[in-house]
Formats: C-alpha cells, sequence, structure tokens
C-alpha cells in the first residue's frame, strides 16, 4: 500500500483544512447559538461533536493527531446545511457521569454500574482539574445524550422505578449483574 502524500493532499484542496474547534464554531453558527469568544462562556457546540460526527461518518477528520482533528471546509458546510443538525448536535451533546445519571433520574453509583455493565460507552474523556495544579487532576469520562438516552430501552429487564427508588446509601439492584461483551464497532466504510 502506498503512504499518503500530505503535501499532495493539501495541493488538491482549494483550500486549507479547518480544525475541529472552528468546525464547531461554524455548526454552532448554522444553527444560530453562536459558541461564544471568551473561554469564561460554555460553548453551544464542542470539539466533542465534530468528533462523534466523525465516529458518525459525517465528516472526516483529515488529521492524524489525536489530540486534535482537522475537517474539509466544504464538507463542514454540506453537515451545517443539513436538516437534521439540531438533533444531531443534541444527541452528541456531552453529559459526564452525574449529568447523565441525572438525566436516567438514577443515583450516580447507579450509573457507575451501568458503565461496568458496558451498557454505554464513553467515547472520550477529559482532564478536570481541582485548582491550577495538575497533582489533583482526574480524567471524566464523558457519554453522548443519544448513549444515555438508549439505555433504558435497550433494558426493558431492569425495573426502572424499583431502581429509582433505592435510597441512598443502600446496594444497587444492578451490583450483582455480569458485564456482557459487545462486538466492536465498525469503521465507516
Amino acid at each position: 500500500m502506498e503512504a499518503l502524500d500530505a503535501d499532495a493532499i493539501r495541493a488538491a484542496m482549494p483550500t486549507q483544512p479547518i480544525s475541529g474547534g472552528a468546525a464547531a464554531n461554524q455548526i454552532a453558527d448554522a444553527l444560530g447559538t453562536p459558541n461564544p469568544t471568551t473561554y469564561s462562556e460554555r460553548a453551544n457546540v464542542t470539539a466533542f461533536v465534530v468528533r462523534r460526527f466523525v465516529d458518525r461518518c459525517l465528516l472526516v477528520d483529515l488529521s492524524a493527531n489525536p489530540n486534535g482533528t482537522l475537517h474539509h471546509p466544504d464538507q463542514v458546510a454540506e453537515v451545517c446545511a443539513r436538516k437534521d443538525l439540531a438533533d444531531l448536535v443534541a444527541a452528541d451533546t456531552p453529559l459526564g457521569p452525574e449529568q447523565a445519571a441525572a438525566r436516567l433520574r438514577v443515583r450516580r453509583a447507579d450509573f457507575d454500574h451501568m458503565a461496568r455493565l458496558s451498557w454505554l460507552r464513553s467515547p472520550q474523556s477529559i482532564e478536570v482539574r481541582h485548582g491550577t495544579s495538575r497533582a489533583g487532576a482526574v480524567d471524566v469520562a464523558l457519554y453522548t445524550t443519544a448513549s444515555v438516552d438508549a439505555v433504558i430501552p435497550a433494558h426493558p429487564e431492569v425495573d426502572w422505578e424499583q431502581l429509582r427508588a433505592v435510597e441512598k446509601g443502600k446496594r444497587s439492584l444492578l451490583a450483582s449483574l455480569r458485564a456482557v461483551r459487545t462486538p466492536a464497532l465498525t469503521a465507516c466504510r
């Protein structure tokens, strides 16, 4: 197999690729909810969503850098023109474990069991720092809203109302369940 020549690919593109952050900004603009220009405010569409669009084969990542993505601007424009763009972004919005547990209306301990059981997977984690030192940094798993919303329909064997009624400090009804191996996801074609 021949190696791809990065310079030849760049020369074939009429414009330079844009970063995942720039793609997220363009998507936010297309939704009419522009991302803030300062870091003190929360973005409406993040690079997390752009990475999920790559996972869904809606965008191609032109970068070999694991810390960032690059995208063809015309492809980003095509995604921005989709009628279902708002639904796609909503489905791929990141939730931390606390937010996911609240969305499912279960205790965090119950949600941790769901993650242990592989009922949903975290496509990405972020480093959260306490203070300015990295010494207190922890990785926090992020989940897509769609994957969290899919848990209840995928597990009708669970009495969700009974699970939600378990009091704080009591053992989770999910604690004794064993994880079942699931097949790996397939790549884009």
